[in-house]
């Protein structure tokens, strides 16, 4: 039983170093002159929306950015953890 906690607590560890590492890596992607930059953690932390675009333009735009960003994000995300040996103790 005390095996199976320790386990855990390695994969809780592991996992802890692996979202360190993913929020010190970010994804810049402008599309239509919205322009986001997302974290390794898909927290956006930059966002610059031209004052040229319309309220509709913008709806449609910051969608397809946003998805597009998030997808770049995630293949960003698979290959850390490829590097990093993925995590390991998940087939218990």
């Amino acid at each position: 039983m005390f095996n199976k906690l320790k386990q855990f607590k390695d994969l809780r560890d592991q996992a802890k170093t692996m979202q360190n590492a993913l929020a010190d890596e970010s994804i810049t992607l402008e599309k239509k002159g919205i322009k986001i930059t997302m974290n390794g953690n898909m927290e956006i932390t930059e966002l610059n929306i031209p004052e040229s675009l319309n309220n509709e333009e913008i709806s449609r735009y910051m969608k397809e950015t946003v998805n597009d960003c998030v997808k770049k994000v995630q293949k960003l995300m698979a290959t850390k953890m490829q590097e990093m040996g993925g995590l390991s103790g998940l087939g218990m």
